[in-house]
């Protein structure tokens, strides 16, 4: 608070740059006038909303501060218009003295006027221009510094200050420029155009080489009212060590010390000027970074002391002036605090800073016994084999040295320098923490190495913690699901087996009934009875034998084609076969109504000239070798495969016995690991050499011991095998299910489909149409056909066969069917679908529940049970879940196998040849093909489209040729060869080397009339 308090205190001494609190009055100069006169208002007042309005605008101009805006608002009405009238009143003074419409340039041209050389000028009315521009500055509106700094009017006062001579330097003029720029500084804008010069401060600083005393006092407020401004601080020392330069001193401020202790001469009572100097001392010390550190302060204040300003200051004292004295006060307080403090972190009275033995006790004191005191004595031993003799560069070892422990002691650590730095590019922050201590730096390493340690450590048990929670949440899952599905399965069947029985007591009921009925006429009619099936039924009449015809089938009215067509090889279903299939619901006949027959006769003819085909399909194939991986027998390589198991398990024999024991309930082993250690089960003549020597245990290998440990686990292999298929059970059920899903919804996809019931309907159409005699006039025809379809050849274009004619038909005329893979999305899955690999599947998993139901038959009848072996509850739990789960892939199975067999027989397929694989597949490659052809057609359709374009062109040059030709003829006689040059001129050829090139061009070119097209078309694709 004190220091804040000595702030505030120094910011009123500097008042040149700051509005003071008192009630502001506009005042004007003349230049006959020496006194300030206040202008009285000779105008009547507005109304109190129009003076509101102007007064507003007046105080917008004067660019005050929030709190003086506050206090011109809340002053009376007369007193607003008071201070209106007199700022208008001085408007108009200088309205009246300069040109109204160009007052600001008027002042800058005369002012720029006085830049020129003119020796002849008075120096009074070059200060009278300056004066009247200072004066403008201060009284103006905001628009004329605007204007002003808009003009570049600071570089002009600048440049002037840098290129005075010595008479300019001495005088008022000199003094007045400065008051230009304490005025213009008054301006919250002119003082930021100040402070963002880049030269401003230092020209400032150079005018205190000026013996004028009135311009050191102004340039000094300046400075000292810079301080105070944020970011102004370093400025000044910046603006102090230029000065340093530019007036050849030997240390900075030294020029400042010298006219605080000048005694004699103008100098001798000249108090304004000591004043403020000693201001100035203040305001350096206490500003910027001097208000929070003590180190800076003592660092600049030395600067003073050095220079001698402690006997100034008591010779001062004389002067017997009250402000003088409220300036050395300060700087004594600041100076005694700033001591107490330093001598109470030595815990000493006081800290004589002249003593160099006391302040190395205070040092040695501070480091004795500690880290640092061998650096002490480093340096100090360093120091004394520094060199001594008297040179030239004896000095600057010590400059260097002071500048580096300056720089240590007052860097931020942020790196910066509230003072000029001392040493370029020298950061304390980054060189200490190259410098940090290799022990420290090694014990860090050391505690980074064991938390990493023991980061992995608790990573690896995390990993196990996470992998034992996801077991048992998806266990906790599986079971959640299994027990909703067998409630709703068991609702089922509880309803079911309730109407079964209600259904029972009725029919026995009735059964009942219709007995006493019957008894009544024939007891011998019960024993029939019970040889019914069911009471109301009549009789089937017996099926016909196999092979007997179920009636001839009338023939179909199909088209004859007026030649013999090409075949279409297919098979033949037999009539007995239909009934039941989807090609009773089926009629090509309405097909060959929409059918251009005579195209389809003519593309498809027997008799035109068969097209030779001399395209080679080449099919890669690719052998899988499978790479068995057998285990030898022979020791050493056992010994060394299960060594490397061990190493990859990465635990103890004791933890993997465990981990047998409890099911591994933490997750330890991995399926692949079971499926190795699966591999490495100790044989029964292993067991037997174990055993022979147990009584060198402590000497067994690590393969033995570890093949020993496992042998001592009752049951050992068949717990290993139980505790894979558990863990591999779901990863089984999930590769089969999709199998099965994929098999259910492809075979219901090909019998619902519309799309495909009507693609088989053209096939059959255009296989009736091309088959005549005995493979004609079918009423179906076997799947696999769609396959044949691509090799009946067109006779007329070798490149399109059936397929593609028949897509061409179906985008024309069934553009619905042509998309008929979209139905059938499931069958490319369900061609991948083996079905005797899928009931591999199922019976290993059948077989592999019922190995895992016998151990656990096994284990419940053991006597003695470890208490860590969790075999038993484990493995029971699993049972209930994994038989569950394996009776509804059963049950899936079955009912694929239904809908695959219905889909067999809806195509009048035979269902003891066809597997599903089989069946899709030719679905699945008729798709490809299908696909294949329909961008040829795509393909085609757009060369046939190229060549038409060409053709066009081509018939247009033939034309113009022609024409041009018929030209050339009837001109023969009158134009000649200069017609020819004209042709040539106007196509272009004319620009060709010579005349004898042009006629070769014209031997060159086809005849007129040839109709051959084959060169036009390679020019045009040239």
């Amino acid at each position: 608070m004190e220091k804040q308090s000595q702030g505030r205190g120094l910011s009123s001494l500097f008042s040149c740059c700051f509005k003071r609190s008192d009630e502001p009055e506009i005042i004007y100069c003349h230049d006959s006038i020496n006194t300030m006169a206040v202008l009285e208002p000779t105008m009547p007042m507005p109304p109190p909303q129009e003076l509101d309005y102007m007064f507003t605008g007046l105080v917008d101009e004067l660019d005050l501060t929030e709190e003086h805006r506050n206090a011109m608002f809340a002053l009376p009405t007369e007193k607003k218009w008071h201070i209106y009238c007199s700022k208008k009143m001085v408007r108009n003074y200088y309205f009246t003295l300069y040109p109204t419409s160009s007052y600001s340039l008027y002042i800058l041209g005369s002012w720029r006027k006085t830049l020129l050389p003119l020796v002849d000028e008075e120096e009074q009315e070059r200060h009278k221009i300056i004066d009247s521009l200072k004066t403008a500055l201060r009284t103006q509106p905001m628009r004329f510094v605007t204007r002003f700094t808009d003009l570049d009017g600071l570089s002009c006062i600048l440049n002037f200050l840098k290129s005075m001579d010595y008479e300019t330097t001495e005088s008022q003029i000199h003094t007045s420029l400065i008051g230009c720029i304490k005025a213009l500084m008054n301006n919250s804008q002119g003082r930021a155009h100040v402070l963002g010069h880049c030269e401003s401060i230092n020209i400032i600083t150079q005018s205190l080489a000026s013996e004028n005393i009135k311009t050191k006092v102004a340039v000094l407020e300046i400075l000292g009212a810079v301080c105070l401004v944020s970011g102004g601080h370093k400025k000044v020392l910046e603006a102090m060590l230029h000065y340093q330069k530019f007036a050849s001193e030997r240390t900075r401020f030294q020029t400042l010390v010298t006219d605080l202790s000048r005694s004699t001469g103008r100098y001798r009572d000249e108090v304004n000027l000591k004043t403020a100097i000693m201001s100035f001392i203040n305001a350096v010390l206490s500003q910027g970074a001097g208000e929070s550190s003590l180190e800076f302060r003592i660092h600049l204040r030395y600067e003073f002391l050095m220079l001698g300003i402690q006997p100034v200051i008591d010779k001062l004292r004389s002067h017997e002036n009250a402000t003088l004295d409220r300036h050395l006060d300060f700087f004594e307080i600041l100076r005694n605090e700033d001591e107490l403090v330093m001598s109470k972190r030595f815990g000493v009275v006081h800290v004589e800073t002249k003593s160099a033995s006391q302040m190395f006790e205070l040092i040695k004191k501070a480091l004795n016994h500690t880290e640092a005191y061998p650096h002490l004595l480093s340096i100090l031993q360093h120091c004394l084999m520094m060199p001594y003799k008297q040179s030239n560069t004896i000095p600057q070892y010590w400059v260097l040295l002071d500048r580096i422990v300056q720089q240590l002691v007052l860097q931020t650590s942020k790196g910066e320098d509230p003072d000029v730095a001392p040493l370029e590019d020298f950061n304390v922050k980054n060189i200490l923490h190259m410098l940090v201590k290799e022990n420290e730096v090694k014990q860090w390493k050391e505690q980074a190495d064991k938390m990493k340690k023991d980061y992995n450590n608790l990573q690896q048990r995390f990993e196990k913690k996470e992998r034992e929670c996801e077991s048992k949440n998806k266990e906790k899952e599986d079971i959640m699901e299994m027990v909703n599905k067998m409630k709703d399965k068991l609702e089922r069947e509880t309803n079911d087996h309730k109407q079964a029985k209600l259904q029972v007591a009725q029919l026995s009921a009735q059964l009942q009934k219709l007995s006493s009925v019957f008894l009544v006429f024939d007891p011998n009619i019960t024993m029939i009875s019970r040889d019914l099936p069911a009471i109301g039924m009549a009789p089937f009449a017996p099926p016909p034998p196999p092979g007997a015809p179920l009636g001839s089938a009338p023939k179909k009215n199909i088209p004859e084609p007026s030649s013999p067509m090409k075949s279409f090889n297919w098979s033949k279903l037999p009539e007995s076969k239909l009934e039941g299939t989807i090609w009773k619901e089926i009629d090509d006949l309405k097909v060959f109504k929409v059918l251009d027959l005579e195209e389809f006769q003519r593309t498809f003819s027997a008799y035109q000239k068969p097209q030779v085909t001399q395209t080679e399909c080449a099919e890669d194939e690719q052998t899988y070798a499978k790479k068995v991986k057998e285990l030898s027998v022979i020791d050493g390589r056992r010994a060394q495969n299960c060594n490397i198991l061990l190493s990859r398990l990465k635990l103890t024999n004791e933890e993997i016995r465990h981990a047998i024991l409890t099911m591994d309930e933490q997750e330890d082993l991995s399926k692949d690991m079971l499926e190795q250690l699966l591999k490495f089960v100790p044989a029964k003549t292993d067991i037997e050499l174990l055993e022979e020597h147990k009584h060198e245990l402590d000497r067994m290998a690590k393969a033995d011991h570890f093949l020993y440990d496992m042998s001592r686990i009752n049951h050992y292999q068949q717990r290993l095998q139980a505790l894979y298929f558990k863990k591999k059970f779901a990863e089984r059920v999930a590769e089969v299910k999709p199998k099965i899903k994929a098999l259910c919804l492809a075979s219901r996809e090909v019998v619902q489909s519309g799309s495909l019931r009507q693609l088989l309907e053209v096939v059959l159409a255009f296989g009736n149409y091309l088959n005549k005699g005995q493979r004609g006039n079918a009423y179906g025809f076997k799947v696999s056909g769609l396959n044949k379809i691509a090799d009946t050849k067109s006779s007329t274009d070798k490149n399109v066969t059936l397929l593609h004619y028949m897509i061409t038909v179906l985008e024309q005329k069934y553009p619905k069917v042509a998309a008929f893979s979209a139905e059938l999305q499931n069958v490319p899955e369900a061609a991948k679908v083996n079905m005797t690999e899928l009931e591999k599947d199922i019976g290993n998993l059948r077989s592999g529940l019922k190995s895992v139901e016998a151990e656990l038959q096994y284990q419940q009848v053991q006597s003695s049970q470890a208490s860590v072996d969790k075999f038993v509850p484990v493995i029971s739990q699993f049972i209930t879940m994994a038989s569950f789960s394996f009776s509804e892939v059963e049950e899936s199975l079955t009912e694929a196998k239904e809908l695959f067999g219905k889909a067999l027989r809806h195509f009048g397929e035979d269902s003891s040849k066809l597997q599903p694989d089989e069946f899709f597949g030719i679905f699945d490659t008729f798709f490809t093909a299908f696909s294949e052809a329909k961008q040829d057609n795509e393909n085609m359709a757009r060369h046939k489209a190229e060549e038409e374009r060409r053709a066009v062109k081509e018939a247009q040059l033939k034309r113009d040729r022609e024409q041009k030709a018929r030209m050339s003829k009837a001109n023969e006689e009158e134009g000649g060869e200069f017609d020819d040059l004209v042709s040539a001129l106007r196509s272009g050829e004319v620009f060709d080397k010579n005349l004898s090139k042009i006629n070769r061009k014209k031997q060159g070119r086809p005849k007129l009339f040839n109709s051959s097209r084959e060169r036009p078309v390679t020019k045009l694709n040239q």
